[in-house]
């Protein structure tokens, strides 16, 4: 069993979800000298750090949005420094990184989706609406665009869609509403704001089951503010082009919208297209994909309670088996 980090460098504590199954997983990919693994969510090097020390030959090309987790995935994994490449981009520019990095094909891909935990716990990210501060959510902050940006300018139709479809808020346009009611005084630039605005324009009702009633509004402006869904639709056919056949990709999903995406993506990869009436399938449409997980795989209960913050985690692999 892989075991995570407690030492005391940067992301020591934190625990990377699904490790264990991940590293099962991505092992037969990462097992031939000079294999290299792609993590294209780099965050704290978790994954990283362990799939580094079980495969000593191994080499990683992290690539990261967020400046400071590449800092502190720099400062963690210092002592593979050797084996390890950074790149600070999105994620559906890996097949660019690689480009610059003179790599046609890599053995495996992680992406471990979502917001990460550092974003959660420093309250000046504005990711949380239980804390008080700047209505940011920003994981690239080089990017201008940030979440009060989009509560303060976006039409009312444009806001309802944006909670609708990312928040699968059903008082979505209630909200809208009263955002544009509370704007229309005064810019909204708070999370609390937000947060004690979004509670108010919620049924009474309501508001007494299902959690904090403002989490599918900050999720909604999240995924909004970091083109989250966009960027996973575009990277997840790169990503499996830059594949090696027998490599293997695996995707950490937190919500049914990016489990949703990456079902549609892999299972479209790994179905025989040959038209319907031939009477024998055509190499050409063969699957380049199998799947190696029976739907979504989930966190055990030993480790959703060690680590409540992966009890929604989805996880997802295939092997790559043909090229186009």
């Amino acid at each position: 069993m892989l075991m995570a980090d407690t030492g005391s460098e940067p992301g020591a504590g934190h625990t990377p979800v699904m490790l264990d199954r991940i590293a099962e997983l991505l092992a037969p990919a990462l097992a031939a000298p000079g294999a290299v693994l792609v993590d294209g969510t780099l965050g704290l090097g978790g994954h990283a750090a362990a799939l580094l020390d079980a495969h000593p030959r191994m080499r990683l090309v992290g690539v990261d949005r967020d400046t400071a987790a590449l800092e502190r995935s720099r400062a963690r994994l210092a002592p593979y420094a050797d084996r390890v490449e950074f790149a600070h981009a999105e994620y559906d520019d890996v097949p660019e990184v690689l480009d610059g990095l003179g790599r046609t094909e890599v053995q495996a891909v992680l992406l471990d989706l979502g917001v990460s935990s550092p974003q959660l716990d420093e309250s000046e990210r504005g990711f949380a609406y239980s804390h008080e501060a700047p209505l940011d959510m920003r994981m690239d902050r080089t990017q201008r665009r940030t979440a009060a940006d989009v509560v303060n300018t976006y039409s009312v139709a444009e806001l309802t869609r944006v909670l609708r479809d990312y928040g699968e808020e059903r008082f979505a346009g209630r909200i809208a509403q009263a955002v544009a009611r509370r704007r229309a005084a005064e810019p909204i630039d708070s999370t609390r704001v937000l947060a004690e605005l979004v509670r108010d324009a919620i049924p009474a009702a309501t508001r007494r089951t299902g959690g904090n009633p403002a989490k599918r509004t900050f999720q909604a402006l999240r995924i909004e503010v970091n083109a989250e869904l966009d960027i996973l639709s575009r990277a997840l056919p790169a990503a499996v082009e830059r594949l090696a056949v027998e490599g293997r990709i695996a995707v950490l999903s937190y919500h049914s919208l990016e489990d949703r995406i990456t079902k549609r993506a892999l299972g479209a990869l790994a179905t025989d297209t040959t038209p319907a009436g031939l009477p024998v399938p055509l190499p050409e449409h063969s699957p380049q994909l199998r799947l190696l997980t029976r739907g979504a795989e989930s966190p055990t209960d030993q480790e959703n309670e060690a680590n409540p913050r992966a009890a929604s985690a989805r996880l997802r692999a295939a092997e790559r088996i043909r090229r186009p």
